[in-house]
C-alpha cells in the first residue's frame, strides 16, 4: 500500500482518529477548527475505467464518470446512503498505465454524495485507503 498521505505506520489521519475514538470536537476551552474532507477539494478528470464496487447494498460492475486524487463519482443500481463504507477496484489497463497486465487500485471510502441522472442513482465516493496491485 503507498504511503502517501500516510503516518509512517501506514495508517491515514482519518483512519487514525476513528480508530482513537476522536469525535474531531474541540476539548473544553479549545476552539473549534472545521475541516472538509470534500472529494472535489482535488481537480476531476472525466475518465471512464471498469470498476467493481462491493457495499452493503451488494456488489456491481460499473465504470467511473470522473476521478480525482481524493475519490471517485460512478453509477450504482442500488441505494447507497452518504456515509455508507464501499470498496471499489478500479482497473487501469496495461496499455494506458505501460505495464504487461491492467492494474487494480483496490480502494475504501464513503459515500459523500449521491444523486440521481437520466433516472440511474450514482454516489460520489471519498477514497481513505487505496493499495496498487497487478493481477
Amino acid at each position: 500500500m503507498s504511503n502517501f498521505g500516510r503516518t509512517p505506520d501506514g495508517v491515514t489521519p482519518a483512519a487514525q482518529n476513528r480508530a482513537s475514538g476522536d469525535s474531531g470536537k474541540p476539548a473544553k476551552g479549545q476552539k473549534a477548527c472545521v475541516t472538509y474532507n470534500d472529494v472535489q477539494s482535488a481537480p476531476r478528470f472525466p475518465v471512464h475505467l471498469p470498476v467493481a464496487v462491493k457495499s452493503q447494498t451488494g456488489a456491481s460492475l460499473t465504470e467511473t464518470s470522473n476521478i480525482s486524487a481524493n475519490g471517485a463519482l460512478f453509477q450504482v443500481d442500488a441505494e447507497m446512503p452518504v456515509g455508507s463504507l464501499v470498496d471499489f477496484t478500479i482497473s487501469l489497463p496495461a496499455d494506458v498505465v505501460g505495464a504487461d497486465t491492467d492494474v487494480k487500485v483496490d480502494c475504501r471510502g464513503r459515500v459523500v454524495r449521491n444523486y440521481q441522472e437520466d433516472g440511474r442513482r450514482g454516489v460520489g465516493v471519498v477514497i481513505d485507503e487505496y493499495r496498487f496491485g497487478r493481477r
